[in-house]
């Protein structure tokens, strides 16, 4: 309702480092298990928003780094659905090794409901030196490191069922597989504003 007051609470914060995953492409969990919040059924109304915060550290190769991704996602671990996206984010073409980087990212319920009703539209901003605007930029190019996402124009995410149980999780792949390319979240925490 607009002009009421909203406060946030937290509903999960990462309590320890996570696991450096490298040398994968199709994109998975980067979170630790322990750390992952299940929405109960029917748990959130029209509006919602939640903040979702991760800072870590990003390692990419040098020359043709590829692109990371980073997803929201929602569902089960048997069935995680792509609530929200990142798209492709250029890497930069000096390598670095697990320099820091920090995503925030503001999500609003844009519809709920059973079967794939339910929907996310979000937007944030990426900061770190390991991102850019093309892959042949290097360090002394992409000063700033700063980036809104997603990389494309924003529009809801694919839906899921809010009637149900959802696991809140978030992903990150890359697109080329290599030792080089890789992401260890050191904190995580996701906070719901409520109306």
């Amino acid at each position: 309702m607009a002009g009421v007051p909203s406060f946030p609470q937290c509903l999960t914060a990462q309590t320890k480092a996570g696991t450096l995953f490298n040398t994968y492409t199709t994109a998975k969990s980067v979170i630790n298990p322990e750390d992952l919040v299940t929405l109960p059924a029917n748990y959130d109304k029209v509006g919602t928003r939640f903040q979702i915060k991760a800072a870590g550290a990003l390692s990419n190769i040098v020359t043709t780094p590829g692109t990371v991704t980073f997803q929201v996602m929602m569902g089960t671990n048997a069935s995680p659905i792509v609530a929200w996206t990142s798209g492709a984010i250029q890497l930069n073409a000096t390598a670095h090794t697990l320099l820091p980087f920090k995503l925030e990212l503001t999500l609003r319920q844009d519809s709920t409901g059973n079967g794939t009703n339910a929907k996310f539209i979000g937007l944030g901003y990426l900061n770190g030196i390991q991102f850019t605007n093309t892959a042949a930029q290097t360090d002394a190019v992409n000063t700033t490191g700063m980036f809104p996402v997603p990389a494309t124009a924003p529009a809801v995410g694919t839906g899921f069922d809010s009637t149900t149980a959802n696991i809140l999780d978030f992903w990150a792949g890359f697109s080329i597989s290599n030792a080089g390319n890789g992401i260890q979240i050191y904190d995580y925490e996701v906070l719901q504003y409520i109306f």
